[in-house]
C-alpha cells in the first residue's frame, strides 16, 4: 500500500452512466474504507476540522473505522452532522476538510468525504439512528425550509430537548436535496429520505405544502401558534437571467426550473405525468456545480450537451471531480465564450445562441480575472435547448409578509455571521436564504450555527 495515494474509489464507466440515472459513485467497502482510514495521521491538531463548516471531529470517526468500529464512528459523526450520507457525497472536500488535510502537502489528503460517505451507508444498512435528547424543555421552535440549514438545525435544537416542527412549501420534504441535485450523485430513496427519517426520529415534526408568508405568516407563528422562536432556511429559488434577446424563446429554461422537473418531478422517467423537453442539442450557459448538473442530466436524457462559460478553465467555480465527469461523459465546454443573444425560429422556438469568444483581462472584485469580449469573434451554436444556470436570488415572499426583518438589496435577509440572528426578536436565518445560492454544508453549518443561537435566546429569554 503507498500510502501516500488515496485508495482508489470505483466509479461506474462512464459510458454506461452517461445514458442512466443510477449513481456515479460506489463508494468504499469495509475493507477499502479501513485501509483508506489508516492514512490518517490522527493529528492533535487537526486542521481538517478547521476545515469543515459543521466541525466533525474528523481524526476521531476515521480512528473508529480503522478499527472496524462503524456504529462507533456514526456516533461521533452525528454529535456533528445530521446529514453526513448528503455530505460525503457533495461536499467541497477538496476545499474544505481535505484541503488542511496534513497528508496532502506531500501526497493525496485522506479521502474524508469518501470515508464519511461509508460510515453512513454502512449505519443506514445495520439501522443505526443518532443518538436523542433524554428530556424535553418545553419550548417550541419553528423551522421554515426542510432543505440542508433547516434539517441541520432543527436536529440539533431536537437534541437539544426542543419541540420542533419544519414547514415545508413543496410536497416533498428535503429543499435542494431533493429538486437540485440530480439522482446520478445524490440518490433520493436511499440516502435523501433516509437521513429526513433519522431527523425525525429525533422527535423533529414535518409538515409539507405549506408555503409561509400565504399560508401562515412567521408573526403568526410567533403571536398565535406558540413558537418561542423561529429559523428561516427557506434558501435561495429565484432564477437569475441574463437579460439579453431572445431569452423568452420557447426551449429557454433556468437550470432551477431543469433541475426541478426531472430530480422532484421525476420528468426523466418515460411514465412521468409531467414530461421534460428534450433537445438534440442544449446549451448550459455557466459554470457552477448546478450547470453541470443541469448539463449531464441533458445529457442522460438523449442530448448533444454543450457548456458555454466566459471564463477559462481555471476559474470554472465547478468542483474539479464534477467537471471531470462531465468530461469524461462527453460533455463539450465551449469556454471563454459568452452569449449575446438567442436566436428563434419563425415559431418562437429556439434555433441557436449567438456567442462572443472572451480573453481574461485584470482581476475583479472576486479576485478572478474579468473576462473582456473580443472584437468580430461572435459565431453561433446551432441548439434547440438554452438551460441558464447564473445562480439564484432568495423568494421575497417571507421578508415581505414579516414585520421589522430587514433584507439587503439582493433580497437577502439580514442575519449576523455568528449565530444567524435577524433584526426581529425570536427570529434567525442562515443559508442560501442569508448568503444567496451557496454549498450544502455552508448552509449545515448556518443551520448549526443558528441552533447554538436560538438555544442561548430562550434560556436567557
Amino acid at each position: 500500500m503507498d500510502v501516500m495515494k488515496k485508495v482508489p474509489v470505483r466509479e461506474q464507466n462512464p459510458a454506461d452512466r452517461a445514458h442512466n440515472f443510477e449513481e456515479v459513485c460506489l463508494g468504499y467497502n469495509k475493507e477499502e474504507a479501513m485501509e483508506e482510514a489508516s492514512r490518517c495521521l490522527n493529528c492533535k491538531n487537526a486542521q481538517c476540522i478547521q476545515g469543515c463548516p459543521v466541525s466533525i471531529n474528523i481524526p476521531g470517526f476515521i480512528e473508529k473505522v480503522k478499527e472496524g468500529d462503524v456504529a462507533a464512528a456514526y456516533q461521533v459523526i452525528s454529535q456533528s452532522s445530521a446529514l453526513p450520507a448528503v455530505c460525503g457525497r457533495v461536499c467541497p472536500q477538496e476545499s474544505q476538510c481535505e484541503g488542511k488535510c496534513i497528508r496532502g502537502f506531500k501526497g493525496e489528503p485522506v479521502s474524508i468525504g469518501k470515508l464519511e460517505r461509508f460510515v453512513a451507508d454502512t449505519a443506514r444498512d445495520m439501522g443505526i439512528k443518532p443518538e436523542g435528547a433524554k428530556e424535553m424543555n418545553g419550548k417550541k421552535v419553528a423551522v421554515i425550509g426542510s432543505g440542508p440549514s433547516g434539517l441541520t438545525c432543527a436536529g440539533d435544537l431536537a437534541k437539544m430537548g426542543y419541540d420542533v416542527t419544519i414547514f415545508e412549501a413543496l410536497h416533498e420534504a428535503g429543499g435542494v436535496l431533493v429538486y437540485g441535485i440530480p439522482e446520478f450523485r445524490l440518490p433520493k430513496e436511499d440516502v435523501v429520505k433516509k437521513e429526513i427519517e433519522n431527523v425525525k426520529s429525533l422527535g423533529v415534526k414535518l409538515e409539507t405544502d405549506v408555503v409561509v408568508g400565504k399560508a401562515i405568516t412567521i408573526d403568526a407563528l410567533l403571536e398565535e401558534e406558540g413558537f418561542d422562536a423561529v429559523f428561516i432556511g427557506s434558501g435561495a429559488g429565484l432564477p437569475k437571467f441574463m437579460g439579453i434577446p431572445g431569452e423568452q424563446a420557447n426551449g429557454v429554461f433556468s437550470a432551477n426550473e431543469y433541475l426541478t422537473r426531472s430530480n422532484l418531478m421525476k420528468s426523466f422517467r418515460s411514465d412521468s405525468p409531467t414530461p421534460i423537453m428534450i433537445g438534440k442539442k442544449v446549451a448550459v450557459v455557466g459554470g457552477g456545480n448546478v450547470a453541470m448538473d443541469a448539463a449531464r442530466t441533458a445529457l442522460r436524457l438523449g442530448s448533444e450537451v454543450h457548456i458555454v462559460y466566459r471564463r477559462s478553465e481555471d476559474e470554472l467555480p465547478a468542483r474539479k471531480e464534477e467537471v471531470h465527469h462531465a468530461k469524461e461523459e462527453g460533455i463539450q465546454f465551449n469556454l471563454l465564450t459568452n452569449p449575446t443573444e438567442i436566436l428563434a425560429d419563425e415559431n418562437g422556438w429556439v434555433c441557436g445562441i449567438k456567442c462572443i469568444k472572451m480573453e481574461l483581462g485584470e482581476p475583479d472584485a472576486s479576485g478572478r480575472r474579468r473576462p473582456v469580449e473580443v472584437p468580430g469573434s461572435e459565431f453561433v451554436i446551432d441548439v434547440d435547448t438554452v438551460i441558464m444556470s447564473l445562480g439564484t436570488s432568495p423568494n421575497p415572499l417571507i421578508s415581505s409578509t414579516t414585520k421589522g426583518l430587514e433584507v439587503n438589496g439582493r433580497k437577502c435577509i439580514v442575519a449576523d455571521e455568528e449565530y444567524g440572528k435577524t433584526s426581529k426578536d425570536g427570529v434567525y436565518a442562515g443559508g442560501d436564504a442569508v448568503t444567496g445560492a451557496a454549498t450544502v454544508i455552508l448552509a449545515m453549518g448556518a443551520g448549526k450555527a443558528a441552533a447554538k443561537g436560538i438555544d442561548e435566546y430562550l434560556k436567557t429569554k
